[in-house]
């Protein structure tokens, strides 16, 4: 084995990025439990592997500062399995009817936003332009993944706490009205580059 290979591996098996992995594959977990027909313990084992996967989010990268394991694998994943957890869990919330009404389109602002940010990265990725997270934006992600927590435990949880469903949705719309703000933010940086690009072709 070459030592390139060598430390490919060991990068990407660090645990960082061991953690990013396993909250990609709770994806499907959180998403089996919540398309079983509704049942107090298949809610809260469906939020149980949530907040486990939300807890990794922070984990992650909080690690692979402290420990210097920083990789560019983690840094394309790591987004990826947020937005994979986030819209999996907004669709199957949809579904089984959490989310409904007006409140609905709260979910589909959110939805919108993360495939707007996801082309614009690619865009700005190509014209090697990074756009740092604001602290705005990581109050959104905090929202967001205590809202949809909330929404998932959802029947079950207004068992233990009444208005559980009540207090996700009005956090869903607070995070709702951030990824708007946030989004034009990260819409103004891709404008601004792109006609910097226009500018300044032949």
């Amino acid at each position: 084995m070459s030592l390139t290979s060598s430390m490919w591996r060991t990068r990407a098996f660090n645990l960082p990025n061991i953690l990013t992995y396993g909250r990609i594959l709770a994806v499907p977990a959180v998403v089996v439990c919540l398309f079983w027909p509704q049942d107090t313990w298949t809610r809260w084992i469906a939020l149980a592997i949530y907040v486990a996967a939300a807890v990794t989010d922070y984990l992650d990268g909080w690690l692979a500062r402290a420990w210097s394991q920083q990789s560019a694998l983690g840094r394309m994943l790591d987004p990826i399995a947020d937005k994979l957890l986030v819209a999996a869990s907004l669709l199957m919330l949809v579904s089984d009817g959490t989310i409904r009404g007006w409140s609905l389109w709260a979910a589909i602002i959110i939805l919108c936003r993360e495939i707007l940010v996801s082309g614009l990265r690619e865009f700005l990725a190509e014209l090697r332009v990074g756009v740092p997270v604001s602290k705005v934006a990581k109050w959104k992600t905090t929202l967001q993944l205590v809202a949809i927590g909330f929404l998932v435990a959802g029947p079950a949880g207004e068992k233990l706490l009444p208005g559980t469903i009540d207090i996700g949705i009005v956090l869903l719309w607070v995070a709702a009205v951030l990824t708007l703000y946030t989004g034009w933010d990260y819409m103004r940086a891709g404008i601004r580059h792109l006609l910097d690009e226009d500018t300044h072709r032949p």
